[in-house]
């Protein structure tokens, strides 16, 4: 797995704004919470985006640079105001570097249950290989 993703996941130990200038619209935005799973096929990342629907994730690779983007449209109950609030309401913004080791075509995204999974898997020419050893 690339150093850079290990780097990145381990920046992040709490739900906190993302190191990012601030917004057009004035919310903030969050880096998600990520779980990497590596197996011999790929890399598994699963991002923690509540309340963000699959038609509201948009992600983007470029440049080896795979962005993830996420949009919560606030809901605010009608005729009830807020008396106090601890769970923060804003966008979701995380990237990560990659490898050659994987192949972009293949690269998959699924949202359910407020996780947001995408599944990376390696290019056939970086699968480890099994090498036959022959006795003399």
């Amino acid at each position: 797995m690339s150093s850079d993703m290990t780097r990145s996941a381990d920046k992040t130990l709490d739900k906190t704004p993302a190191e990012t200038p601030e917004t057009t619209t004035g919310g903030r935005i969050y880096r998600p919470l990520t779980d990497i799973v590596e197996t011999d096929d790929g890399v598994t990342l699963m991002l923690e985006m509540p309340g963000v629907a699959a038609e509201d994730v948009n992600v983007t690779l470029e440049k080896r640079v795979l962005t993830v983007r996420g949009k919560v449209h606030i809901r605010t109950p009608e005729k009830l105001q807020l008396a106090y609030a601890e769970y923060g309401e804003g966008d979701f913004e995380r990237a990560f570097t990659l490898s050659d080791d994987f192949d972009p075509d293949r690269i998959g995204a699924e949202v359910g249950n407020g996780v947001l999974t995408l599944t990376l898997p390696r290019a056939a020419e970086a699968q480890p290989r099994k090498i036959a050893v022959k006795g003399a």
